[in-house]
């Protein structure tokens, strides 16, 4: 059946003759004027999928159709043209992506070779002259030759001819159509491009207490595309997609203006499975201004249940060498968690993202006190961020003893070693530190001043409470074996 309708097509062509290309050849200007209706899909990898709905008018026979404002950065192997209202009646014969912008500058280079008219003005007189001129040159600068004489430089004003016909103001797609049902189609263009990107930002702040946040989730998208997208159907997809690379990027990045037009009371974003992915919708069209970037609302969450944790990260070199002194005023690291659930108040698939943290002073004013990335968090799961340090919470470490023990018949080595770590509080009320100790191989505890877990095969952990301006001196002793 394939080879039948190229057959057919071959045939058509060859009937119609290069009479029926030059009627193509007048060109039918499709522009965002007669845009329908525009969805797009962003992906969060610089990539993004556009389906764009518009009306057009084609004859019967070749066309020409010349789609204006689509993305300066489309990967034109992946455009598809199809019509919606007249299924089956379009064949793409040929299409052609013109990506190079009209400027002074591109417009002076299509002219090398060519005549170009020059008005130079008397500036006493008021007077303008008018010589030809052929473009000799157009790479760093000007090179003209004006009757017998080289000139460089633009001594007036350069008026051209006309403009080329592969030079155009706006990116441009530009297809060659058999149609078999002459009349007015809607017609959709599909394709997937570079320049739009989006990612997820989160604010939270931490209750006087400490026990709990209010969370805010915002989508932060970025347009770099070289188009707009007028009251686009927007949605994003969150996940890891698999993408061939290297390809080819075109279009260059430009400036970015800010536009944060969303507030937090906006609706969230509904939020469906996709896949092994997950799909954001927005329930409302937006704009999407060619250099903007804007924020839109993805959830809203209050008093969701919170933890604090202070924690004192150990390490397992020191298990097998002597070491004595290991550290002074060791900083104790910060972390904040809770519970991606319903009966946390959550339940929402969360996209990766940096998450901020803000708290109240005793003046009511939120204060910034810390961020952490957060990878894409399925329903369910702990989302755990490490904030920074604690100033007023320290410890001191050493080694206290050690010893290479005799080997066994079988040849392991075994040792013992004494560790004592003293935690300091500095604050008005009591704290809680948690202690973890990576240790290696096989080992055992001997002793130790405060219970501790085996929380996994390599990790002891202690938590150790420390009295408002006091401290505990934590000490064990360990056998490993290897």
């Amino acid at each position: 059946m394939k080879q039948k309708n190229t057959t057919i097509l071959l045939a058509t062509l060859s009937a119609l003759g290069t009479g029926a290309w030059a009627v193509a050849s007048e060109e039918i200007r499709n522009t965002h004027h007669e845009q329908q209706s525009v969805a797009v899909t962003i992906y969060n990898e610089n990539l993004a999928l556009v389906k764009d709905l518009r009306k057009v008018k084609l004859k019967q026979g070749l066309n020409s159709l010349a789609l204006r404002d689509v993305s300066a950065q489309i990967r034109p192997e992946t455009a598809l043209l199809r019509s919606i209202s007249h299924i089956g009646s379009l064949t793409t014969l040929e299409q052609n992506f013109d990506f190079d912008l009209l400027t002074p500058q591109k417009l002076l280079e299509k002219y090398v070779g060519k005549t170009v008219s020059i008005i130079k003005t008397n500036s006493v007189t008021g007077e303008e002259n008018i010589e030809k001129a052929t473009v000799l040159s157009a790479n760093n600068g000007v090179v003209l030759k004006i009757g017998n004489r080289i000139e460089t430089g633009i001594p007036g004003r350069i008026v051209y001819d006309d403009v080329p016909e592969n030079l155009r103001d706006r990116p441009t797609l530009v297809t060659q159509l058999n149609n078999n049902a002459p009349a007015e189609h809607t017609v959709e263009l599909s394709y997937l491009t570079g320049g739009l990107s989006w990612k997820a930002d989160y604010v939270a702040e931490l209750s006087p207490k400490e026990n709990s946040i209010d969370l805010s989730g915002w989508v932060t998208l970025t347009n770099t595309s070289g188009a707009s997208y007028q009251n686009a159907k927007l949605q994003l997809v969150a996940g890891d997609v698999n993408r061939v690379r290297p390809e080819m990027r075109l279009g260059s990045l430009r400036s970015v203006k800010s536009d944060v037009l969303e507030s937090a009371a906006s609706a969230p974003m509904a939020e469906e499975s996709l896949l092994e992915y997950h799909l954001y919708s927005l329930n409302r069209p937006t704009t999407i201004a060619e250099n903007q970037t804007k924020q839109v609302a993805l959830l809203s969450a209050s008093n969701v249940p919170a933890r604090k944790e202070l924690v004192l990260q150990g390490s397992n070199y020191y298990y097998t060498s002597s070491y004595g002194d290991l550290g002074q005023k060791m900083k104790v690291g910060v972390f904040v968690e809770f519970d991606n659930k319903e009966s946390a108040k959550l339940g929402m698939p969360l996209p990766k993202g940096v998450m901020r943290m803000y708290k109240k002073d005793n003046q009511g004013n939120a204060q910034f006190v810390g961020e952490d990335n957060i990878d894409h968090t399925p329903k369910n799961e702990k989302v755990r961020l490490k904030l920074g340090e604690a100033f007023d919470v320290t410890a001191d470490k050493k080694q206290t003893d050690f010893k290479t023990l005799p080997r066994p018949s079988k040849g392991n080595r075994t040792y013992e070693s004494a560790y004592e770590i003293v935690l300091k509080n500095a604050k008005k009320e009591a704290v809680i530190v948690t202690v973890k100790e990576p240790i290696p191989a096989e080992w055992k505890i001997l002793n130790e001043s405060h219970h501790s877990n085996k929380a996994t095969s390599n990790t002891a952990i202690w938590k150790i409470t420390i009295p408002a301006e006091g401290k505990t001196t934590l000490s064990y002793r360990v056998q490993i074996k290897y």
